[in-house]
């Protein structure tokens, strides 16, 4: 599919994604060697690979990028980045497309529940609540998996890698204020 122009900006979706990724995105410099890819511990799960929609995009097939799963199923762990011989900063776009999907009514609806959801708590708390964060996914988009869930919610807490409640960070104040400026920025843009 050609390459279709953000609802009131006039760019196609490559342009779109240059622009919001906050350092240059150097998509020219992908080599198609799939480090990223690679490396990803959520790729199984993806429908295209991070290379994958690298050269989806600069074929101009924006919707294939922005209907795909990929982006959403990141989990922003940054291995692809660390390992990307071009030095591409590919959760960055993957960030990118996101919010132009969420801008173009083309957000997958399942997964930005839960990239909401997450945004949330980080907001309340200054850092993701592990268990309310999957109680509440799971209760609202797949209940009868949640007592599936349960062996491994246990098997964490035993190894204390969650808590039953949150936390707070000392000046979770400060971070809404930073997070405030940056919706700011974005808007502006």
């Amino acid at each position: 599919m050609a390459h279709s122009p953000t609802p009131g900006d006039g760019l196609s979706l490559l342009e779109a994604v240059e622009r919001k990724t906050p350092i240059p995105s150097r998509l020219e410099m992908c080599i198609q060697c799939g480090s990223c890819g690679g490396s990803c511990p959520s790729a199984a799960d993806m429908e295209h690979t991070p290379r994958a929609i690298f050269a989806l995009l600069r074929a101009g097939m924006d919707e294939s990028v922005l209907h795909s799963n990929t982006p959403w199923i990141c989990v922003s762990c940054y291995q692809c980045m660390v390992r990307c011989p071009q030095e591409i900063p590919i959760t960055d776009i993957m960030y990118a497309i996101k919010n132009i999907a969420i801008q173009r009514g083309a957000a997958h609806k399942e997964e930005a529940a839960f990239s909401a959801t997450f945004a949330e708590m980080v907001e309340s708390y200054g850092r993701s609540f592990e268990l309310g964060l999957a109680t509440r996914y799971y209760l609202k988009h797949h209940p009868l998996r949640l007592p599936g869930m349960a062996p491994l919610g246990m098997g964490m807490l035993a190894r204390r890698r969650m808590d039953l409640k949150p936390t707070r960070i000392k000046d979770v104040d400060g971070l809404r204020d930073i997070l405030q400026a940056a919706r700011e920025m974005e808007a502006a843009q």
